[in-house]
This record gives structure tokens, C-alpha cells and sequence, in this order.
């Protein structure tokens, strides 16, 4: 390296957006991720021992696969190499594979090669690596935001560890804030701007988990406010707002504004106001709520709200919760605001709830009787001998239906469940209505 590319790099160094800047160095600096890299664990004794085996790191944006694949270069005796699958090719592998052989082969020194989004590469270009991935020649670092299992080749994932990043907290993230507000050597301390607790907060909710939108606000911050009369840089919320371009919602998820804004988009789906419920949705999506938070009450609303009436609501909302699962935001919000007008607009009955509840509260409080004789088990021998006989089979009966007693002795007679006009109900109500009338 000659001295006008050694002065080049220093200035890159130094003028490199505040979230390059930030990136840790050592094991020690990274924030979040402990469930991967903490100090017991099978990613994090690799590192540190410098026996890392191929991996795929698989997580949302700005959670810190890139850091990791950073610091791993920083720490390991290998040969590291980093490739970008949107602007490398089979030829550009070809010459990593090729030097590769020359470093273990001259100098017994292995080589790691990292490919940030290896879902772009295609099928042909992933099994070119199988090979060399497989014999040792390269050990491979993926990065990818998208689902391993259905973006990589599965021999290349078979040959991988798979470690899932996720986004970060809003802990982790007030800390990284903090420290880029501070840090004079790689952050903006320099400037002497001080945040305040209703900005932190709001900046580490509003970057969704994401390091990278946190840090790119705060540059955004320090560049463009002007001290106050005070002669103090003072990040407060307007600022931020306007740094991260969301306005701050009164949302607290501890508190009593998360549970009425739950409860009002609940009670929406259920009042068959599709207007409201999406509102409240993205309400909820605006302020940082989890979508499997909110997957999960679109599925109970499903059973709950409207049950028979439409049996396939249950099917669309368990598969909007698989859905944004995979995908993740934002493309998720359309995902849920599918299933929610899906729910808000169907007909509504809580009878299969109601029925549940019925039959639970019979079974705490009434005689529990015993289970009829022809409905127990006559598989073993010896059942005959205990009665067990006289089940009729209803399929071979007309309407494949056959009347006989089902209930115990001490709850004939009663009833837990009943069917609405609503919906597919009606037509339930209607068939019970007419196997009873030829009873």
C-alpha cells in the first residue's frame, strides 16, 4: 500500500457513515445477540479459539451480520475475503477458490469467505461452492435477510451451521444510541450534543429493532441541529421525529394506551368495522408492535368472534401469522391487514367459544358420569368381557347418521352448543335440526 492509497483509507475511515464507523471490533463490543454470542456459546467459543466451521447468518436487516462477519475478520489468523452476491459472480469465486488453494497449500492458512446476501446467488453459482465448502478448501460466512431453508441450496445448508439474528431490543438499541452520541473517537462526541430520556426512548423504539435506522438518525441529528440559546446540542424529540421522519405515538406497551389500542382493534374485528380495524392495525405497526403479537390476536379473534359462522377464518389468519413470520416487515403490514379485514368483514357467532365454556364449567361443577359403555375402548382383549359393545357405526346408517347416547348418564340432556343463522351456522343449525327431527 503506497502512501496517497494509506491516506486514502485513513479519510474513508473518517468521512464513512457513522453506522460503518460504529461497527465493533472485538467480540466484547457488539450489543444484543446474546442467545449467539455470548460467552457459553457454540458461535462465540469458535470465534475467540479460531475454529470456525461454515455458518449462515440469517436475520432482518441491521441486526449485525455484517458486524459479526467484521469481527470475525478482525479476530481470526485466516485469510478473509468478502463478497457481495449482488455484484460478485462465478468468476469472482473462481479466483477466491483458486487463491485459496495456493494459501492452505504454501502456508497451511485457510481461508474464510464471506458472501453478504447469499440468497442472491443463484442455484448454479451456490453449487459451485458445495464442493469447496465440503473439503475445506473455503469456510463459508453467509449473510442473508431472507429464510435460509427456502433461499440456499439445502447441501450448502446441511454443510452450514444456521444462526438466527434478531432485531435487536430497545435496551440494546438505547445503548448503541447512547454510545454513538458519545463515543468522541468513532461517534459524534465530538460535537457535545446531549439527548434527552423522551428521544432515547422514542429513536429506540422507532428503529424497529434495527441499529443501522438508529444510527443513521443520530448522524442525521448531530449534522443538522444548531445549539440552543444555552449553547447546548440538544437532540429532544422534535428532532428526532423529524431525523427518523415518524411522528412519536403515545404507546407505551407497558402501559395503559398499548392495552386500549389493543383492545379497540379487537373490538373492531369483532364489531365488523373493517374501517376501524385496520386504523387501530396501523396504529399498532406505527408505534414498534410485534406482528406476531398481533398475528396472534387476529388468530384468537378467528375462533373467538367468528367461528362456524366462517370455519375459514381460522385457515387465513394461522396462515397470515406463518406468513409474516417468514417475511418480516414491512411487507408483513399487508399480510395482516389481510387477515384483519378478513375477520372484521365475515359474519360473526361466538358459539364454539360459548360452547367451550359451557362444557368446561359443566365439567368443574356437574357429576362427571361415566363414559357410556359402547363409546369406551374395544380394541383389547377382554373388552367384550367388560361390555364395551354396542357401538353403532354412523356411516353405514342413512345420512351416515344413527341415533344413540353419547353423553354420560348424569348429562343427557345437555346442550353447550348452539348454532346461530350466521353465516355457515345456519346451515349447521339446519342439519342438527333435522337429524334430531328423525330421532
Amino acid at each position: 500500500m503506497d502512501l496517497f492509497e494509506y491516506m486514502r483509507e485513513q479519510n474513508k475511515e473518517k468521512e464513512s457513515p457513522l453506522a460503518s464507523r460504529m461497527r465493533p471490533k472485538t467480540l466484547e463490543e457488539v450489543v444484543g445477540q446474546s442467545h449467539i454470542i455470548g460467552k457459553d456459546k457454540l458461535l462465540y467459543r469458535a470465534i475467540v479459539a479460531d475454529k470456525l466451521s461454515s455458518i449462515i447468518l440469517y436475520g432482518p436487516p441491521g441486526t449485525g451480520k455484517t458486524t459479526l462477519a467484521k469481527v470475525i475478520a478482525g479476530t481470526t489468523s485466516a485469510n478473509f475475503v468478502p463478497l457481495n452476491a449482488t455484484t460478485s459472480g462465478k468468476k469472482d469465486m473462481e479466483e477466491v477458490v483458486t487463491e485459496a488453494k495456493k494459501n492452505f497449500g504454501a502456508y497451511g492458512k485457510k481461508t474464510i469467505l464471506f458472501v453478504d446476501e447469499i440468497h442472491r446467488f443463484n442455484k448454479a453459482q451456490q453449487d459451485y461452492l458445495l464442493p469447496f465448502v465440503e473439503d475445506g478448501t473455503v469456510v463459508l460466512i453467509g449473510a442473508t435477510t431472507e429464510n435460509p431453508f427456502f433461499e440456499v441450496n439445502k447441501a450448502l445448508l446441511s454443510r452450514s451451521n444456521i444462526f438466527r439474528l434478531e432485531p435487536l431490543t430497545k435496551e440494546d438499541l438505547k445503548t448503541l444510541i447512547l454510545r454513538a452520541v458519545t463515543d468522541v473517537e468513532k461517534g459524534m462526541g465530538a460535537y457535545g450534543a446531549k439527548i434527552t430520556e423522551e428521544a432515547l426512548e422514542f429513536l429506540a423504539d422507532a428503529a424497529g429493532g434495527d441499529a443501522r435506522n438508529a444510527l443513521n438518525a443520530v448522524e442525521l441529528a448531530v449534522l443538522t441541529t444548531k445549539k440552543n440559546e444555552e449553547g447546548v446540542l440538544l437532540l429532544d424529540l422534535s428532532v428526532m421525529e423529524e431525523c427518523i421522519q415518524r411522528r412519536a405515538l403515545k404507546y407505551d406497551k407497558d402501559g395503559d394506551n398499548h392495552y386500549d389500542t389493543v383492545s379497540a382493534f379487537i373490538k373492531s374485528m369483532r364489531g365488523s368495522d373493517p374501517d376501524a380495524a385496520v386504523y387501530y392495525l396501523a396504529r399498532m405497526l406505527e408505534a414498534g408492535e410485534s406482528i406476531e403479537f398481533i398475528a396472534r390476536r387476529i388468530m384468537i379473534s378467528a375462533c373467538e368472534d367468528v367461528g362456524l359462522a366462517d370455519s375459514n377464518a381460522i385457515n387465513v389468519a394461522v396462515s397470515c401469522a406463518n406468513a409474516v413470520e417468514r417475511i418480516g416487515m414491512p411487507e408483513a403490514q399487508i399480510i395482516l391487514a389481510h387477515a384483519v379485514l378478513y375477520i372484521a368483514t365475515a359474519p360473526k357467532s361466538n358459539t364454539s367459544c360459548m360452547a367451550i365454556e359451557h362444557a368446561m364449567e359443566a365439567v368443574r361443577k356437574k357429576p362427571l358420569g361415566q363414559v357410556p359403555p359402547h363409546l369406551r375402548d374395544a380394541h383389547y382383549s377382554g373388552s367384550k368381557e367388560l361390555g364395551h359393545t354396542g357401538y353403532l357405526y354412523p356411516h353405514i346408517y342413512e345420512n351416515h347418521y344413527v341415533k344413540q347416547q353419547y353423553l354420560p348418564d348424569a348429562l343427557l340432556g345437555e346442550q353447550f352448543y348452539f348454532p346461530t343463522q350466521q353465516g355457515n351456522e345456519k346451515v349447521i343449525k339446519e342439519r342438527l335440526e333435522y337429524l334430531k327431527g328423525d330421532e
